[in-house]
């Protein structure tokens, strides 16, 4: 298993320098990274670092409240792919969600997926932390529905993050008809793995070096 392939390395802090967003592509490229996931200032610079690697430019839609009109979310989305994106992570409306307006979700998600059209990746984040079962699992099969490729369980601002749990139950939902991206509080390689081991194919981290080098050691370790 090459776990750097499943790996979106990402940096969305708002106060991310241009001198990062350089050393995060460059440690992309070097590690061999499924993709950067960047705020949308940022895309063209990593569209242009990156050229001729095999690393994706993924930025987020919505982000990180997922309040904003679906107008708006595919608006940005939109431009996102103009300016060279290949992937995009929208957060769902979680207050329509929770109120249960789930038209006003489903056309949510919808506006996003027309609006970057079938070639582009485009995942869904559901923030899990405030989601109950039930709404996890409507939600998921909302998405499923609406022809995303992905269920991303958190943005990492402000809840607590990926669970073995909740992918375990995105995977029961979900089977092998879309993908699942876990994030949120993953820093350690012996984390990422058990949400893998779970069902997850990518993994949303800041921390990616950290997780390869332990892989290398817990490899090694291995084979002593």
């Amino acid at each position: 298993m090459d776990i750097a392939k499943m790996i979106d390395q990402s940096l969305l802090k708002s106060e991310v320098t241009e001198e990062q967003i350089r050393n995060l592509c460059e440690e992309s490229k070097k590690y061999g990274f499924a993709s950067v996931c960047v705020n949308p200032v940022w895309i063209g610079l990593c569209v242009d670092l990156l050229k001729g690697s095999s690393v994706k430019v993924c930025t987020v839609s919505g982000f990180p409240l997922g309040a904003n009109k679906p107008e708006l979310k595919a608006k940005e989305a939109e431009l996102a792919i103009k300016e060279g994106a290949d992937e995009i992570d929208m957060v769902a409306n979680i207050g329509a969600l929770k109120s249960g307006d789930f038209k006003l979700v489903e056309e949510d998600i919808k506006a996003v997926h027309n609006a970057i059209g079938n070639e582009k990746i485009l995942k869904v984040i559901i923030e899990t932390a405030v989601l109950t079962e039930e709404e996890k699992i409507r939600v998921t099969e909302l998405i499923m529905a609406c022809r995303a490729d992905f269920v991303k369980t958190s943005t990492g601002f402000g809840y607590s993050g990926a669970t073995v749990e909740d992918v375990k139950l995105l995977k029961k939902v979900v089977g092998d008809t879309i993908r699942i991206k876990a994030s949120g509080g993953i820093r350690y390689y012996n984390i990422a793995m058990e949400l893998i081991l779970a069902g997850a194919s990518r993994i949303g981290t800041s921390s990616g070096v950290q997780i390869l080098e332990q892989s290398k050691r817990a490899e090694s370790q291995d084979g002593i």
